[in-house]
Parts: C-alpha cells; sequence; structure tokens
C-alpha cells in the first residue's frame, strides 16, 4: 500500500498530514496490515523530524502560485507550475500511489493535476469554512472530499462529503497541568495568558500586545510564541519596554512551542489569544476560552468566516483586526479573566466544537480507497 500526502507551505497545512499519517499507521498496526509506504510531495519538507518520526519519504516537487493581483512573479511562477505538473507527473508515476491526500492550497496543484492524470484516487480535506481555489477546483475529481466546519459543505458536491473535522495530532491533543508552572517557571497564583500567532507568528498581534504589556503583566502572566522571524526583534523591543518593570519576568518569549511545551502552555492558561486558522481546533480540544483575532478579509477570505463560526459555538468572542488595539485587548483579557463563571461556561461550550477522531475517520478512509485501488 503507498500513500501520497500534498500540501503544505504552513503548519495550518502541514500539521493535519501529520495527524492523519499518525493514525494510518496506528491503523495498520491494529489491523495488522501490510506496513503503508507514505510519500510527502511538496517543494520543501516543512519538518523534516516529524516526517522521519512517521516514516513518511519526502518527494520535492517544483511548485508556483498564481497571485489574484498584478505581480511579475505571476510570470516566473507560470514557468515553474508548468514544469512542476510534469515532475509531479514523473515522481508520481514511478512510485504510483494508491491514494493522494491532500490538504489544498498552491503547494498541492501540479501533484493533484499529475495524480488526476494518472487516475489515482484522491481526498482532499479542507480545513476553513470558506475554501481554498485549489480544494475547489480538485473537488470536481476526488472521490472524498472532507470538510471542517459544516459551512463549507455548501461549496462541494454532497454525495461524497463529510463533516470530519480539523485532524489533530495525539500529542497536542490534551494540555498538561502537572509540572506546566515549574516548566514555564510561572506563578501558580497569578492567571496565565497564552499567545499564540500559529507557526508563523502574527506581526499584528505581537505588536499589539507589546503596547499592552506594562498593563497587562500587572496583574497576569503572558506566554507568547512569536514564530522564529519575529523573535529577535521582539525580544529586544521588549527588552527596553520592559527594562525598569518589577514584573517583567511574568512575561515569557518564545519563538516556538514544541509539542511538550504547547501542552505546557495550555495546561497553564487560562485564556488563549489567537488568529483564526487551524490552531482554533486545539483550542476547542483543550477547552480554553479564546479571544479570536483573524486576519482582515482583504487580505484573507476564510479566518474573519472562520472566526465567528468558531464564536458562535459559545466558546471564544472575536475582536477584528481593524479594531484592535492595546486598550480593547486589555479591556477584553481583563473582563473575560476576572469572570471565572463565563469562562467555565466558554470552555463546556467548547465540547460541541471539538472532534477528536477526525484523524482517525480520514485515516480510515484512505486506507479503504488504498486497499480499492491495489485490488
Amino acid at each position: 500500500m503507498k500513500i501520497a500526502f500534498t500540501g503544505g507551505g504552513t503548519g495550518g497545512h502541514f500539521y493535519p498530514i501529520i495527524a492523519v499519517a499518525e493514525e494510518i499507521n496506528k491503523l495498520i498496526k491494529e489491523e495488522k496490515l501490510v506496513a503503508a509506504q507514505l510519500y510527502y510531495f511538496a517543494p520543501e519538507p516543512y519538518n523534516e523530524q516529524l516526517l522521519t518520526e512517521n516514516n513518511i519519504i519526502f518527494v520535492p516537487v517544483m511548485v508556483g502560485k498564481l497571485r489574484r493581483y498584478f505581480s511579475f512573479k505571476n510570470f516566473t511562477d507560470a514557468i515553474k507550475i508548468f514544469f512542476g505538473i510534469f515532475g509531479a507527473l514523473g515522481k508520481l508515476y514511478r512510485i504510483y500511489p494508491d491514494v493522494v491526500f491532500s490538504k489544498g492550497g498552491y503547494v498541492s496543484f501540479t501533484t493533484l493535476l499529475a495524480a488526476r492524470w494518472l487516475g489515482i484516487p484522491i481526498i482532499i480535506h479542507e480545513s476553513d469554512s470558506h475554501p481554498g481555489k485549489v480544494n475547489l477546483w480538485s473537488a470536481k475529481f476526488a472521490r472524498r472530499v472532507a470538510i471542517s466546519y459544516p459551512e463549507a459543505s455548501k461549496y462541494f458536491p454532497t454525495e461524497k462529503t463529510a463533516i470530519t473535522g480539523n485532524p489533530i495530532r495525539a500529542e497536542v491533543m490534551t494540555p498538561i497541568k502537572n509540572g506546566a508552572y515549574e516548566f514555564l517557571a510561572l506563578d501558580k497564583n497569578l492567571p496565565v495568558i497564552f499567545v499564540t500567532g500559529g507557526s508563523q507568528g502574527a506581526t499584528t498581534i505581537n505588536d499589539t500586545l507589546i503596547d499592552a504589556l506594562p498593563t497587562l503583566i500587572e496583574k497576569y502572566q503572558i506566554i507568547h510564541q512569536v514564530g522564529k522571524d519575529n523573535y529577535e526583534d521582539i525580544k529586544k523591543r521588549v527588552s527596553v519596554i520592559l527594562d525598569q518593570n518589577l514584573n517583567k519576568d511574568r512575561y515569557k518569549l518564545f519563538d516556538y512551542l514544541d509539542s511538550s511545551a504547547i501542552k505546557m502552555a495550555a495546561g497553564a492558561a487560562q485564556l488563549v489569544v489567537s488568529r483564526a486558522g487551524s490552531v482554533i481546533f486545539e483550542i476547542a480540544l483543550w477547552g480554553l476560552p479564546s479571544i479570536i483575532i483573524p486576519i482582515p478579509e482583504s487580505i484573507s477570505h476564510d479566518q474573519r468566516t472562520n472566526a465567528f463560526t468558531f464564536a458562535a459555538s459559545g466558546g471564544a468572542v472575536v475582536i477584528e483586526q481593524d479594531n484592535l488595539t492595546a486598550s480593547v485587548l486589555t479591556s477584553e483579557i481583563t473582563r473575560l479573566i476576572e469572570n471565572p463563571t463565563l469562562r467555565a461556561q466558554m470552555s463546556q461550550a467548547l465540547t460541541s466544537f471539538a472532534r477528536r477522531d477526525a484523524g482517525q475517520v480520514i485515516a480510515k478512509e484512505i486506507i479503504n480507497l488504498a486497499l480499492e485501488h491495489e485490488v
């Protein structure tokens, strides 16, 4: 059995692929099936360690991105796409997987088109409530479509679409409370806010939080994941702003949090501040109330819809980026932290949104399709 994965570029695409691969390997072991050969088609491996840990072979393919606005890069990327299609075609033909699982995004286009030409069954997964262009296109010939939000169902053929939720890696599903305060050097007597922009950080959230820091750390502790590209700049700025502040140790800055650290942060936190990407589903599984700040619709067509859909569950509140200021963020954090009854209600509401078995459901369908194709 051979299974190919494609999609990537961000953690929101890559980590669900790893979650599904984990479940595939687990199911094969439980069902005593012949071990599967797993491949990941993308321009970059994104996280080589996770690929290796899950016995996934990286297959480099050339990709290009066609932007909705004029850019000279569109000309060079069109050439990349042309050669990328035939490169993917050759590599897929040599491997000839039994099924291709795609997370969408421009990274997946060349592999999906090659798979279509070769007649290889395709399953796609859409994380957002408003689907991306590649998933809308590939849904026309995909055998199965899995979606995270019920609101996305109207964009896809009903007969082959299922609401599965978003696959989450098992190792980050459950927060760790024991030892979390010690591990992160936190005071157990002060509330903790976990601020994250996802795997790549979020500049606007980072900037606003920095402005709000002197006020926030008077009463709260902040765990702040900023992304590797932003770390040094923010470290310098914060060192100046908090230089003489007696509470500066209440601010914990991280470029990247590995799985253990994420679980510790979730275990210690009473509130999360985040963008509206795939991290929403992790927050839901953690049962943590959150403040969601979506990327503006002029930049991203999906995050705003994701945010308000998530908030409708009762487990989150939304601050639109155009309304985001240090005082607004501070006021909303204070309102939620100082109202434990409200936070308890929000946590309870999240149980209806979280789907712990998303990866397993998708993995089973991938294996079934692969076995059908083998025959």
